[in-house]
């Protein structure tokens, strides 16, 4: 487990999580504000329903983050590298949440440290599948010497 530890620590096979919360409708309308995002059922003016941007599942990896391993980063600053999410359903606004996720991957290339997370975002309350989410991190890289401080002018 990667309880009080960084998240450069993070090895293969550790399990993050669960983290539980609201989905609550200010989370939403709030995240849909900063990513300008329009749309009324992001903002609860639809008939249809108030519903969770799919961009907001990066809120969850963070969230896991700080529950599992509160020290941080680590001594690199963590880069988003890429991800891929898949939708089974939209989470509406007020829906109680249960995130988990696996270090599935630990990785190097090109001097370059990488994790691979995997993630499911499911109802808290009867276990719905909402999101899987693939995400790709760069913990660690070699800087140039333009940037790792040997420039001290």
């Amino acid at each position: 487990m990667a309880v009080g530890r960084y998240v450069s620590d993070l090895e293969a096979g550790d399990r993050l999580g669960p983290v539980e919360y609201v989905m609550t409708p200010f989370i939403v309308r709030e995240y849909a504000h900063g990513v300008e995002l329009n749309h009324p059922c992001f903002h609860g003016d639809d008939p249809g329903g108030h519903f969770a941007p799919p961009t907001l599942v990066h809120t969850d990896k963070l969230r896991l983050f700080a529950a599992s391993c509160p020290g941080g980063d680590g001594p690199h600053a963590r880069l988003h590298y890429e991800y891929d999410a898949t939708w089974h359903a939209p989470i509406p606004a007020g829906a109680r949440i249960r995130t988990t996720g696996v270090v599935a991957e630990r990785y190097e290339k090109k001097g370059r440290t990488y994790i691979v997370l995997r993630i499911e975002l499911r109802g808290a309350d009867d276990s719905t599948l909402y999101v899987t989410y693939r995400d790709t991190a760069l913990l660690a890289y070699r800087p140039s010497s333009r940037f790792d401080g040997a420039d001290k002018r």
